[in-house]
Formats: structure tokens, C-alpha cells, sequence
């Protein structure tokens, strides 16, 4: 008895299995000459329902990634802006800086030209005075 059943079941299985394969060679469009014009129009409306499913899902999928873009874009021009006022801002001072140094030149070459021209014999205004650090030399 326990074996007519699943012998019965393994039967089942077998024509449900066949079933889903024709059917999905029927939905590839093989197989398709031994359907009626019912069956056609069945497996046709099968088919345009699938497509609008797909083409659905699709759209919301690219909605999707628009919006994810177009969130980075956004960011990404905010970063920018931001950015271009950090660069700006240096500019200003660096503009500053550079104002505050050529004042104290000026007030250095102006308070220093009587020293340097006793102390060297001749004017420090043309001379460049070039500072640079080098690294430690090891003793020997």
C-alpha cells in the first residue's frame, strides 16, 4: 500500500515536470504546432503579462539608480561648492599674508639701509636673503 502511493506520487511528479517543461518550451516559442488558437491566445496574454511584469520591475530598478545618482551628483556639487570656498578662503590669505610681508620688508629694508650700508659698505635693498632648512648631518 505504502509503496502504490509514492509510486503514484513519483508518477504525479513525473507528468507535473513534464507539464512545466512543455510549458516553458511553449512560452521560448518552441514547440508551438501542436496548439490551437485558444491555447495561442492563452500562452500569448501569458507572455504580455510577463512583459509588462518585467518591463515594471525594470522601470522601478532604473528609478532606483536615478535617484541614487542623481543624490550623488548632488553631493558631489555640494562637495565641489564647499571646496571652491575653502580655496577662496586661502587665497584671501594668502592675499593678507602676502600684504603683511611686504609690509615688513619694506619696514625692515627702511629701518636696516643706514645699518647695512655701514656694516657691508654697500645697499641690502638688491640682495635676497634665501633661508633653507637642511636635515642633520650625523657626527663623526
Amino acid at each position: 500500500m505504502i509503496e502504490d502511493f509514492w509510486q503514484r506520487e513519483a508518477a504525479s511528479l513525473r507528468q507535473q515536470l513534464q507539464h512545466l517543461n512543455d510549458s516553458q518550451r511553449q512560452l521560448m516559442g518552441q514547440e508551438l504546432s501542436g496548439l490551437d488558437l485558444n491555447e495561442l491566445q492563452h500562452l500569448e496574454s501569458q507572455l504580455e503579462m510577463s512583459l509588462k511584469s518585467i518591463r515594471t520591475r525594470k522601470g522601478l530598478i532604473f528609478s532606483d539608480e536615478i535617484n541614487e545618482l542623481l543624490k550623488k551628483g548632488s553631493l558631489s556639487s555640494q562637495e565641489n561648492e564647499d571646496l571652491h570656498k575653502k580655496i577662496d578662503l586661502i587665497g584671501e590669505k594668502n592675499a593678507e599674508l602676502e600684504k603683511v610681508i611686504g609690509v615688513r620688508r619694506r619696514e625692515y629694508a627702511t629701518s636696516n639701509a643706514s645699518h647695512s650700508t655701514i656694516s657691508y659698505g654697500h645697499d641690502m635693498h638688491d640682495e635676497s636673503i634665501s633661508l633653507q632648512l637642511r636635515q642633520p648631518q650625523p657626527r663623526q
